[in-house]
């Protein structure tokens, strides 16, 4: 039995149908869910082999920015558990953020469909099922899929999350830092990918040198990493991630004009060979939400809940200094109003640091049939709340759609562990057809707001428009790599890659640089910018 002292009630609950009431353990099990506030139901107990629907296993709306964890090996039912969670959010009026891995959570919006198994499910779990769709906006990833285009501008992800897409070491990842550190200062704003390669660039100059010497200094070897990095990183097709209009993450935080929340779907199967970016890419957007948002502490309800998929892809070769990053992110953003769901196969997939922070847990079917798989189901065991459950033996015996749930109850204290068999979401279980969802995201506002990007004047430019210091032995000047006039830029605003002229340092190299740039550059823009957890900065909402 839990340790947590519950106060069962007066008498036991009777079944529907006739049935016997709770077993003792079962109804101290069942009081535990008994929460007077408003509360997402999940489903309902499972005891003894038996679905018990009188003792409904419920989570309190007022500690889901307590952060949870939703767990389970592949095709044990994570994807339902959220579009479930999903939905009754929405209907409570908070928002939700989806990243959609596999591409088939964008049925949300739509009805789902009655069939038998619905049908069977929603009478055991006493669940009025009635098909419903719900409001929701899709996005992609630099509009690489179907969804509105969601960029950053490189400035403002920070040169920790890139330096963990870029998969730099410590000592690069430092030198990166001190990059933007300079860029900051001297007002160069790094846009997009090229912006950066420009000054990295200029600080392995000669002249760049000079310059970086009073902050410390950059190895031509590093300098080169960085460099050869930033190539390949652009040659899998990753400069649509970084660039303008800047996604504003604020857009996650709508309702509908029926008061239900807005449920916003990242869609990633576009980049799924990019693991590391797509998850790098969610943590920038969580870290923005952090460095907008002000705090609120305790509240009736959370301003958002925002659920990682494929959670353990943050964490592979991830730094020291990511990973304190992403401690920290989690521990405060509690007390902005944001909830934080890591969805992923085993806890052991999240540091402890982390895990230690997570209030929920929905636990589906571990698999152990190998000796790491055993020693993983025993670990996992051992993060559970003390429970009357055998439950190495639960977790290898949950049926599909079925899963042990702990939860912080209404006064923060931690709820005994329920085996629970799920409700059925009411929505469409599986995408929606591509000409329909098209449909949606070119209705939007936002889509026109966010399609089209734009390459305004930014580091690069300005690097490549200074005067060259010197003349050529044929007496002309040196290429800068400006545009000629008259010459056109390509679609979207980019100068076609075959007109950016010779090498970046040919380009940049030159002493005139920052005495135009101190005539041209404002001075909000010139200040250093102050940067928050991973190094993240906004300079500019549109």
């Amino acid at each position: 039995m839990s340790d947590r002292e519950t106060t069962p009630p007066a008498t036991a609950p009777e079944a529907s149908d006739g049935a016997p009431a709770l077993p003792g353990k079962a109804l101290d099990i069942a009081s535990g869910y008994a929460f007077t506030g408003p509360a997402l139901d999940l489903g309902a107990l499972v005891w003894d082999g038996r679905c018990h629907a009188d003792a409904q296993i419920r989570v309190p709306l007022s500690t889901l920015n307590r952060h949870g964890l939703v767990a389970g090996a592949t095709g044990t039912g994570k994807t339902k558990t959220l579009q479930l969670v999903a939905e009754q959010l929405s209907a409570q009026g908070v928002p939700v953020f989806l990243a959609d891995i596999k591409g088939d959570l964008s049925g949300i919006c739509e009805p789902g469909s009655p069939d038998p198994r619905i049908e069977g499910r929603a009478r055991e779990v006493r669940q009025r099922w009635t098909a419903t769709g719900f409001p929701a906006e899709f996005y992609a990833l630099g509009g690489m899929g179907h969804g509105i285009p969601v960029r950053a501008a490189v400035t403002s992800f920070g040169p920790v999350l890139l330096s963990k897409v870029l998969e730099l070491n410590r000592t690069q990842e430092q030198s990166l830092g001190l990059i933007f550190h300079y860029a900051d200062m001297k007002g160069l704003e790094l846009v997009d990918l090229k912006d950066l390669r420009a000054v990295v660039a200029f600080l392995a100059s000669d002249e760049g040198a000079r310059e970086l010497r009073s902050i410390g200094g950059l190895s031509p070897a590093t300098a080169g990493v960085i460099l050869r990095s930033l190539t390949v990183f652009e040659a899998q097709g990753a400069s649509g991630f970084f660039g303008e209009p800047e996604f504003d993450t604020a857009e996650f935080l709508r309702t509908a004009e029926d008061g239900r929340g807005v449920v916003s779907v990242l869609e990633l199967p576009a980049v799924q060979e990019r693991p590391q970016l797509f998850s790098t890419f969610l943590m920038w957007l969580l870290a923005d939400l952090f460095h907008d948002l002000p705090e609120v502490g305790d509240v009736d309800r959370p301003r958002l809940v925002f659920f990682l998929d494929e959670a353990h892809l943050l964490f592979d070769d991830a730094s020291e200094a990511f990973l304190d990053s992403i401690t920290r992110t989690v521990r405060l953003i509690r007390s902005k109003g944001v909830g934080v769901f890591f969805v992923t196969q085993t806890p052991k997939d999240v540091p402890a640091e982390v895990l230690g922070q997570l209030g929920h847990r929905v636990q589906h079917a571990l698999r152990a049939f190998t000796p790491d798989d055993q020693k993983a189901l025993r670990a996992t065991v051992k993060t559970f709340p003390h429970s009357p459950y055998d439950l190495e033996e639960v977790l290898t015996g949950l049926g599909i759609g079925e899963a042990a749930v702990t939860v912080l109850g209404e006064e923060g204290a931690p709820t005994p562990v329920a085996v629970t068999r799920l409700r059925a979401p009411e929505s469409l279980m599986g995408p929606v057809a591509r000409a329909t969802l098209d449909r949606m995201v070119r209705s939007s506002p936002r889509y026109e707001r966010y399609a089209q990007a734009v390459d305004r004047v930014s580091a690069y430019e300005r690097l490549a428009e200074r005067p060259a210091p010197d003349e050529g032995t044929d007496g002309t000047r040196a290429a800068t790599g400006a545009p000629k006039a008259g010459q056109e830029r390509a679609p979207g605003g980019r100068r076609p890659r075959s007109e950016e002229g010779p090498s970046m340092i040919e380009q940049v190299a030159g002493s005139g640089v920052f005495e135009s740039l101190a005539r041209s550059v404002g001075t909000r823009i010139g200040r250093e910018i102050t940067r928050s957890l991973f190094g993240t900065a906004r300079r500019r909402r549109r």
